[in-house]
């Protein structure tokens, strides 16, 4: 059985891990890893709380916020985050994300210019970064892989302060699809209950105020200040 027809999620929860080596240009520990179940074997990313350097504006354990968006992904049925757990590994607890054997000479900019029929999947990550008050999304966290846009490094989430930078501003004052407004706001009245594990209560507060809001407002933003982007942008 190849690794793509198993649950990848419960793949990487009873898979062994053996560390690979350590990804470069990563500000936080960040690893590359064998999981093997039996004959069945693939790479994740593994992200351990004890690799993270302390941060002004955001407690210890970006794992956590790693899964909840994840978690939130799938709530509003974008499915742009590869599978995300948390779990015990050789270095400690911490994230474990399904690796993305994307194409690297890709990224944002690069897909929004030539993958017209990708915009809306690039849409889609734009909300999920709304809902998630994503403060960190780059150019080079979004991944082509299989005609597929995947979003990932998103451990700088869920502030309670509404703090967005991103590079994805193209889409500013279009209107969001019904079916992303009416996602937004069904996460806004019910939001997953595994949130109350991995995020406190005024950080939950404002995602659901955020999504209400996007959903009511109906498009997406414009960054009149043009500051709210990371650096850098790749």
């Amino acid at each position: 059985m190849s690794a793509d027809e198993l649950d990848r999620i419960d793949f990487l929860q009873r898979a062994d891990l053996e560390i690979e080596g350590r990804m470069p240009w990563s500000s936080n520990a960040t690893f590359a890893v064998f999981v093997r179940s039996g004959d069945v074997e693939h790479r994740a990313i593994y992200k351990p709380i004890r690799g993270e350097r302390p941060l002004w504006d955001f407690e210890p354990g970006l794992h956590r916020r790693e899964r909840a968006t994840y978690v939130v992904s799938e709530a509003l049925k974008i499915g742009a985050v590869p599978p995300t757990i948390i779990r015990d590994g050789p270095l400690g607890v911490g994230s474990l994300q399904w690796f993305v054997d994307a194409d690297h000479s890709e990224h944002y900019f690069t897909i929004f210019e030539s993958r017209e029929d990708l915009h809306d999947e690039l849409r889609g990550i734009a909300v999920l970064d709304l809902a998630a008050n994503n403060t960190d999304r780059k150019s080079g966290h979004c991944l082509l892989a299989h005609d597929h846009v995947w979003a990932i490094d998103n451990g700088l989430c869920f502030a309670a302060e509404f703090k967005l930078r991103t590079v994805i501003w193209d889409f500013g004052g279009e209107p969001i699809s019904v079916q992303h407004r009416e996602a937004l706001a069904q996460l806004a009245d019910d939001p997953p209950e595994e949130l109350d594990e991995l995020l406190d209560r005024h950080e939950i507060d404002a995602m659901r105020e955020r999504c209400r809001q996007t959903a009511e407002v109906g498009e997406f933003p414009i960054d009149e200040t043009g500051h709210r982007y990371p650096w850098p942008l790749v």
